[in-house]
């Protein structure tokens, strides 16, 4: 079976005129009518901009009434903003200079914003934690190593109520993936950060943890694996202290997967009241907090990620080489 990534190695290396493709259809599938409660029944998908290598980590400037995305292998954060269109916001946006040999996305990926409004980035190029000041496009480094080593290339994120933030931290960003020699730890981890700057490791034990949210009161981790042996949304309880005191299988793609719809468990946000968004085979799975299926929206290909936006009226999709989005309620 092909993966998601190596798809991502295909597209990284032709440049965008070469990627001429057919006009997207984009779809929603209702399985539930508690969908209409979030989706309006008249919600299509809207074609925003297309020509990117791989679109990547949305995230609405509420204080400037813009999305930003991600570009990885092009090193590149995108501005969208109504009648602008797509326009690159900070290039290079990951790493600065030029690129090492065995690094295969440069990049920023996912993306979130802190309590100050400043951009907040998994940054696989310089793999660290980083933080940007979109004023003055300034660059902080919040964390980039644990136990001494450098990470492998962080890859999503999120922040808790309590300002803790939880990160992932898989091999994407390598040429080579698990086998590169630039690798310093042992494992692709799921790391929480406190405020204080302090790094944990929480769970160390999965093959790829990519997207990660948090569910609104704090108390319910979200962690979706892009793994073809293993694709599945797993839920981690929280204690007090925003270490996790158990977890179970939220949700199991694999018969998505099995029927050859197109993506893997990727990107994940959870909505104000609970509801699950969760981008896996065929794109954006709808589900209550309990895990009931409650619908489906598809962009003709992979979904990577998505994002709230518009004070909560748009749903944005990175969906390949195209940003998407459909209207909320």
């Amino acid at each position: 079976m092909i993966g998601r990534r190596t798809v991502i190695a295909g597209l990284a290396s032709l440049p965008v005129a070469a990627m001429a493709a057919p006009a997207p259809t984009g779809f929603v599938k209702r399985l539930n009518p508690g969908l209409d409660a979030i989706i309006p029944p008249s919600a299509t998908v809207e074609f925003l901009a297309e020509g990117f290598r791989w679109a990547e980590g949305p995230v609405w400037i509420a204080q400037g009434d813009y999305l930003l995305f991600s570009d990885p292998p092009a090193n590149i954060v995108y501005r969208w903003r109504k009648g602008e269109g797509a326009q690159p916001f900070l290039s290079p946006a990951g790493f600065q200079g030029d690129i090492p040999a065995g690094v295969r996305e440069a990049g920023l990926n996912g993306l979130t914003t802190d309590k100050d409004g400043a951009l907040i980035a998994a940054d696989s190029g310089t793999r660290a934690i980083v933080r940007v000041d979109l004023k003055s496009r300034q660059r902080t480094i919040l964390a980039d190593q644990f136990d001494g080593k450098r990470f492998n290339s962080p890859n999503d994120l999120c922040i808790a109520p309590s300002g803790i933030l939880y990160f992932t931290d898989p091999p994407y960003g390598f040429t080579d993936g698990d086998e590169s020699a630039l690798r310093e730890l042992p494992y692709n981890g799921l790391y929480m950060r406190t405020p204080d700057g302090t790094v944990t490791l929480i769970d160390g034990s999965h093959h790829r943890p990519n997207g990660v949210a948090i569910a609104p009161d704090g108390r319910t981790l979200y962690l979706a694996l892009s793994d073809e042996k293993q694709p599945e949304v797993r839920a981690y309880t929280l204690g007090a202290d925003g270490r996790p005191t158990g977890q179970r299988l939220f949700h199991d793609f694999r018969e998505g997967l099995a029927q050859g719809l197109p993506g893997l468990p990727d990107g994940i946000k959870v909505g104000p009241k609970g509801h699950v968004f969760a981008t896996g085979p065929g794109g954006v799975h709808i589900f209550t907090s309990e895990g009931e299926a409650l619908g489906l929206v598809g962009a003709g290909k992979a979904v990577a990620n998505i994002c709230f936006g518009a004070g909560g009226a748009s749903l944005f999709l990175t969906s390949s080489d195209r940003l998407a989005r459909i209207a909320l309620r």
